[in-house]
């Protein structure tokens, strides 16, 4: 049985709450609750689309869901609020006979409304952020010229092959310089992403790797390799350059809307880790 969509928990939840106590007993559902039927009945007639068993299903359900639908390039036509409402019929239906045999008195049920409950309203803090922090254009345009400064005007394709001690490192240039192949002693690299492909790390800018790598990189003559092995953090390398060229840098509006994005959610972390940091988390 696969999960309940989001919108289909959200429903559940204000049928749930709109329905009566009494109306969770046993009772049959044609019998609904005075409490229900009162709330139907304060409800017009333009502000509901259809009244199932004396429960109103009000129309703004259905302009939600237009409104969702319609962000995902559906069209908002008679045909599809037709659609909706008898979806959204048949939802009522399933709702008051779960509720009339007692599901939703499930605790488990009940942690997935309350769970669904706050992801609507998170969803609605992270909009709202959005709305009033939006990223400005000259903010995007800062943030695409320090990644390419960053990027550099060349990229490297390089191999490498990483072991635990410098004494490895020095045998392994001892071996090169036997004329042992760098790909066949790549094998022992400490690296399992690079280790079965002869130590290759494909192309990349030098700011793809920690600063010694780099820096040893970029001082290297095509087909040579560093005679002193690099240490990092990961351990000692032995790194050799098989090929450079141009850094070919996607334009501005390439990646425009990826920049804002990223831009969007490092405000929000900000403004999460500032909640966090003035909470009482016991």
């Amino acid at each position: 049985m696969n999960a309940p969509s989001r919108l289909l928990l959200l429903l559940l939840f204000g049928a749930i709450a709109s329905t009566p106590v009494a109306a969770q007993t046993a009772a049959p559902a044609a019998k609904a609750a005075p409490a229900a039927k009162a709330a139907s009945a304060s409800a017009s007639d333009s502000t509901k689309i259809a009244s199932v068993n004396g429960v109103a299903i009000p129309k703004s359900r259905v302009d939600t869901i237009i409104k969702e639908r319609a962000a995902q390039g559906m069209p908002d036509n008679e045909d599809m609020r037709n659609a909706i409402r008898d979806e959204l019929i048949t939802r009522e239906l399933i709702v008051q006979e779960a509720t009339r045999r007692g599901m939703t008195k499930s605790a488990d049920v009940q942690n997935q409304i309350d769970m669904m409950q706050k992801n609507v309203i998170i969803n609605a803090y992270v909009q709202d952020f959005a709305k009033n922090h939006p990223i400005t254009e000259e903010t995007v345009k800062a943030e695409y010229e320090k990644a390419k400064a960053q990027a550099g005007g060349k990229e490297y394709k390089a191999r490498h092959i990483l072991v635990e001690k410098d004494t490895e490192a020095k045998e392994i240039i001892v071996k090169l310089k036997k004329g042992e192949k760098f790909e066949e002693l790549a094998k022992v690299s400490k690296d399992p992403g690079s280790k079965d492909r002869g130590g290759d790390l494909d192309w990349n800018t030098p700011a793809s790797y920690v600063k010694p790598f780099s820096d040893a990189l970029v001082k290297l003559e095509k087909g040579k390799y560093t005679e002193v092995p690099v240490q990092t953090q990961f351990g000692f390398h032995i790194i050799q350059l098989d090929d450079m060229r141009d850094v070919k840098f996607p334009s501005m509006d390439e990646v425009k809307a990826g920049l804002q994005q990223r831009l969007q959610q490092q405000q929000l972390q900000k403004a999460v880790s500032d909640l966090r940091a003035k909470a009482k988390i016991e």
